[in-house]
Order: C-alpha cells, then structure tokens, then sequence
C-alpha cells in the first residue's frame, strides 16, 4: 500500500528539501577553501537552490489560496483539496468532491487528465 499525504504537503516537503540541499551543497564548497572558483561554483548552486525553494514555497502559496477548503468527514478539520481527490491534511482521510468517484478505492491516478 502507498503513502499518500495531501498535495500541498508534498510540495511544501519539497520546498523544504531544496533548502537542505542548498545548505549541503554549501558546505559542501567549504572543503575546496584552498580553490576560490570550485568553492565559489559551490556556493552559487547552493544558492540556486535556496532561491528554487522560494519560488515552489511562493507557487504552492499562490496555488493554496485557490484551493478548495473543506470539513474533513473523520476529524471534522478545515483542509484543503487540490484536483478531483486528496487526503485529509489532518488523518489522511481520502476526499473527493466528485460523486463519481465516491466509495471508491483512492487512487491519485484520479487526478491525472486524460
């Protein structure tokens, strides 16, 4: 069985990983001290991907505020819904608003146009 989390927590995991990454790949220029320009590359990619993070953290905003909110049926929390089905922010309680696809199996293929 796979484990889904709602889309907006996997791209703001994302996010959050391109900031890890930017901070190694820095540290990573620390070890080339005695060469300026591989140290220099070094630091520039890190900050490549620390500005990478801003603009998918900026996206992701953007994009939550055209979410639909919801009422979760199992904890009765407000999330929000990306697309025809998503999980509960919250207890990862598969939602969909299509009356289609009620009491079916989730799925996220659901999502995908076809």
């Amino acid at each position: 069985m796979a484990k889904y989390t709602s889309k907006i927590n996997k791209i703001r995991s994302f996010a959050l990983s391109l900031i890890f990454i930017g901070f190694v790949v820095m540290y990573g220029g620390i070890y080339f001290r005695n060469h300026p320009l591989i140290m220099t590359i070094f630091m520039i990619l890190g900050l490549f991907f620390i500005i990478a993070s801003t603009i998918v953290y900026f996206w992701i905003g953007m994009l939550s505020t055209k979410a639909i909110q919801v009422v979760c049926p199992n904890c009765n929390k407000p999330t929000k819904m990306l697309g025809r089905v998503d999980m509960c922010m919250y207890c990862r309680e598969p939602l969909t608003l299509d009356p289609e696809l009620e009491g079916k199996e989730f799925d996220e293929k659901y999502n995908r146009k076809k």
